[in-house]
This record gives structure tokens, sequence and C-alpha cells, in this order.
């Protein structure tokens, strides 16, 4: 590219020849100065095109591999950060980012490499031309750069206040498509529109002002190259008219002058545009690029679970300012079978999510084993344990790859037997596709109780030695229920089990049963002990043995 920019300057050089040759009626040497000029011209735009090849890929490639980067990095963070955002904004600064990397890249090199290669020439031949000329450009060349970098900085300023209300426009916009239903069940979709409305107001002045401040860039720089080169022309005429430079050094520093114009104008815009690139770009990896709030420890192990005992020792935890945990302790041996009952709030899913390492305790340990889970690596703790949520969630893809997500190396015979075990056979066989069928985003196409099923069958199939059932039978009427709890005692069988449950009926099975209130263990003991103890446990027993829920 440099090369490229460089014989384009020079081309304005063949133009003083041609004038001076005209002028001294050299008719030999016109006809070959003359055919320089198109085949400049050409050579000029093939080592152009050669550069834009070359650029095209190491930009496309490059935008490749960030975009599996960032991916794989924001993958990586906590449950925490998911929690606090959008999935559209965070998707939005992910496509922000890789989108601007590309353009800034591309910017650096046609126009701020270009104009530079431009600049230094121009300076260097309208100086062999003419000193004060050469002294009067490079002032405006000075001048210019610092009016625009003075300016880029409230340049970057309103690009960063343009891509963020972007990425909550996209985020509002796809946090509403995706309850989509609940909007017309509830009938706000004019609230939603009026919604909508405000925030694509806010991203659209956000996006004027950035626009408009350009504008006012490009014309301030205007007023600047006009102002200069009127006193360039100046200096040329006096020198001509001293018989100093001849009429084809005067074209030649004319020529130079209108490439330059347009670079001169652009760079202004150039500040601009690569600012609200490297802006959008530095925000966007700002945002993404956090420092993970739990990692692995350099001398983290592997995890083996070989029993599946589970000690909760003098944890405490607080999420925010709320103190979930103090001081609590539990033994799960292995192999026990144990179910957690509670009132909302009482820290049921705290506890499911400190076992995840979805966030690291306060104080006090957790171990498995006698290994401490912040001791061994995030990947191999969670490949030990299986999770059949309360909400399942299920990708755009076919049943069976949600099947296999936890064990991709499942045969057919495998996933069909997984299947029959979780009572999700049947529906899925009379299914057009049968196991091919894909679901729809968040298995939308599913009833609650089908998306359940499929819940189960991948945790039985991933058959890990430890087993979560978080509400696992929540969305299933009672006959399914049944069934299902027959495919759980089989699959149960040799681990070491925690069950959440608010439908007590699915606890009747465990070995064991604790009652969480405010963090704390206020009941413990067996189904039949704590129905016939009086206590929250017994409470709530009679009344949804009674078919309802009391006060």
């Amino acid at each position: 590219m440099s090369v490229a920019a460089l014989i384009h300057q020079l081309a304005s050089y063949l133009l003083k020849l041609i004038v001076d040759a005209f002028e001294a009626g050299d008719t030999e040497s016109i006809p070959y100065i003359v055919a320089l000029y198109p085949i400049s011209y050409f050579l000029i735009q093939a080592i152009y095109r050669g550069a834009a090849f070359a650029i095209g890929k190491t930009c496309i490639g490059g935008k490749e591999h960030l975009y599996n980067q960032v991916t794989k990095y924001v993958l990586g963070h906590s449950h925490q950060y998911f929690s606090d955002r959008f999935a559209g904004s965070v998707m939005g600064k992910v496509s922000n980012a890789t989108k601007a990397f590309e353009s800034f890249v591309e910017y650096v090199l046609w126009n701020y490499l270009d104009s530079l290669v431009v600049l230094v020439s121009a300076l260097i031949f309208v100086s062999l031309v003419s000193v004060h000329a050469g002294l009067v450009l490079l002032a405006l060349v000075f001048i210019l750069i610092l009016f625009n970098y003075h300016l880029s900085k409230h340049a970057q300023r309103y690009a960063k206040i343009s891509a963020d209300a972007q990425s909550k426009q996209s985020g509002v916009l796809v946090d509403i498509i995706s309850n989509a239903n609940t909007v017309r069940q509830f009938k706000r979709l004019p609230q939603e529109t009026e919604t909508v409305s405000h925030v694509s107001k806010l991203a659209r002045q956000a996006e004027i002002k950035t626009r408009f401040f350009g504008e006012w860039m490009l014309l301030g720089n205007a007023l600047i190259i006009t102002l200069s080169f009127g006193l360039i022309m100046w200096f040329l005429v006096q020198d001509w008219q001293a018989e100093l430079i001849t009429t084809g050094s005067i074209v030649f520093i004319i020529g130079l002058l209108m490439g330059m114009g347009y670079q001169l104008l652009f760079l202004g815009n150039a500040f601009v545009s690569g600012s609200e690139q490297f802006g959008q770009l530095k925000d966007s990896i700002a945002e993404l690029l956090i420092p993970h709030s739990i990692t692995d420890p350099e001398t983290a192990t592997l995890l083996t679970v070989p029993r599946g005992e589970i000690i909760w020792k003098d944890i405490a935890f607080e999420y925010g300012p709320n103190k979930v945990f103090s001081n609590f302790s539990l033994t799960i041996p292995p192999g026990q079978r144990i179910g957690i009952v509670g009132p909302s709030g009482s820290g049921k899913s705290t506890f499911v999510s400190l076992l995840l390492r979805q966030y690291d305790v306060t104080s006090g340990s957790i171990s498995i084993d006698g290994q401490d889970i912040r001791n061994v690596t995030q990947d191999s703790l969670r490949e030990n344990i299986a999770v059949v949520p309360q909400e399942p969630s299920l990708f755009h893809r076919t049943i069976r790859e949600n099947i296999t997500y936890g064990n991709p190396d499942a045969t057919d015979e495998e996933v069909i037997a997984a299947a029959k075990k979780a009572e999700a056979h049947d529906f899925i066989d009379q299914l057009p596709l049968k196991y091919d069928t894909l679901v729809g985003e968040r298995g939308v196409k599913l009833s609650g109780g089908q998306k359940q099923r499929v819940a189960i069958a991948r945790a039985i199939l991933k058959d890990a030695p430890i087993l979560i059932l978080d509400e696992a039978t929540s969305a299933l009427d009672s006959e399914s229920e049944v069934a299902i709890q027959k495919a759980l005692h089989i699959l149960m069988e040799g681990k070491t089990v925690i069950a959440v449950a608010h439908r007590l009926s699915t606890l009747r099975e465990m070995n064991r049963i604790i009652v969480l209130e405010n963090g704390t263990i206020t009941e413990d003991g067996t189904h039949q002990t704590l129905e016939n103890q009086p206590g929250t446990y017994q409470r709530l027993w009679r009344h949804q043995a009674g078919g309802f829920v009391g006060e």
C-alpha cells in the first residue's frame, strides 16, 4: 500500500514532465511521457488491489479469531456476570467488538498509513519545488493533526454513548422477543412498543450527535485547508513570476494539492471514524474482558469422585448485602440421597450454586471426597455432577443433540435407552423427525413436561457420580411423575443425590431430608420422622397431602 501511495504521488510528477515537454516543443519525448501516465495508473491500481486482497484476508481471519477468543472468554464468566446482564446486550457487545476490530484495522491501513505516505512524500516534493510552500504545508499538517486529535477525544466519548445506547436497544429487544408469549398474554404490546420506541429514540439521538460532531470536524478541516492552500498558491505564483519555477512545476504542485486535499479533509473524518471504531472496540472489550470472578488456581487438579462424600464446613456466604449462610456445616455421606426443603429465600438455590461453584464461598470450604472444590478445575467439578434444573435449558438443536450434550460420544442405542428411562421416547417417537426434530429456541416447541423429560434423559446419559435434582419433576403431571420416579430411582442407585423440591411427594424416597430456613438447618431426618415431628416439614406435608397449600 505504501508503494502504491508513493507511485500515486509520482504520477503527478508526470504531469510536470508533460507540460514542460509541450512548452519546450520536445515532440520526440511527448509520446513516451504521455504513455507513462496510463501505465502508472494501472500499476497503482494493481498494487492497491493486491493490498486489498491481503488486508481483506487478514481482517476476516482476525475477526474470526477475535470472535472465537472473546466468546470463549465470555463463557468463562461466572453465573453472576450473566445474571446482571441481558443476553442480547452481551451478544451485541461481542458483535460490536468484532466489527469494530475489522473497521479499525482497515481504517489504520487504508486511511492512516495511506495518508501518512501521501503527506510525507507530498511534503518532500513541494519543499523541493518551493521552500516557502513546503513550510506552509508542514504547518498545515501539524495544525490539522493537533486539531483532529483534540476533537477525537470527544468523538470517542460520543461513540461510547452511542455504542451503549445501541447495546441497550439490542438487549431490550431480545428480552421482549424472548418473552413474546407473555407480552401477548398480558396484552402489553402497546407498552412494550413504547419501551422499544424509547430506547430507539435514545440510540438515534446518540448516533445523531456522533455524526453531527464529525461533520463539524470536517467543516473545520475544510476551512484550515482552504486558507493554507491559498497561501501555498500565492507563494507559487510569486516564484513563477520570478522565474524560479516552471509552469510544469506549478501543475505538479497543484496535482499534489488536489490529491492531498481529499486526504487532508478526510484526516478529520478518519480521526472521527477511527475514534468511533476504537471507542466501540474499547468499550466492548472492557465490558466483555473484565477479570473472571471465578478462576482455577494455577495448581488446580482434576477432581476424582470414587465415593461421593460431600462436606460443607463452616460455610459463610453473602450475596451482596444479604447474608445467606453463616457457619453452615453439613456432611453428606457417599451414596446418600438427601432432600432439601424450605420456604423461598431460605438458601436452597444458593446451596446448589455454591456446590457447582457458580459462586465462591466467603469463608469455609466445600469438599468432595476430601478435595476442596476451589482447588480443582471447574470443568472437572461439573463433569462429575449431573443437574436436572427446574427450568430446563435446551438449545435450538435436535432432540438428539440436546440429550447427548452431556455425553457427545453416546450411541443412538444409548440415547434411546436414556429417553425411555426418562419416559421421553414415546412422545419423541411420535414426532415427524423423531430424534432429529429441532426443539426451537430454548425448547419452545416442546411442552414444559417434555422439556423436563429431555433434561432428565440428558442427566441419565451423563451418568455422573453426583446428581442434583432441582425441582426435576415440577412440570410433570402426576402419572408422568410416577413413571419418572421409577427412572430416577434407577438413576440414583450408587450416586450421591441432592434433590431440591417444593412438591414433597418427590422426596419420599430420600434417605434424609433437611429443612432450610434463613440459611440454617432447622430440621434433619427421614420423611417418616419429620412427618410425625411438629415443625415446618410436618406443616408443609399436611398442607400438600390435603390438596392445598395453606398459610
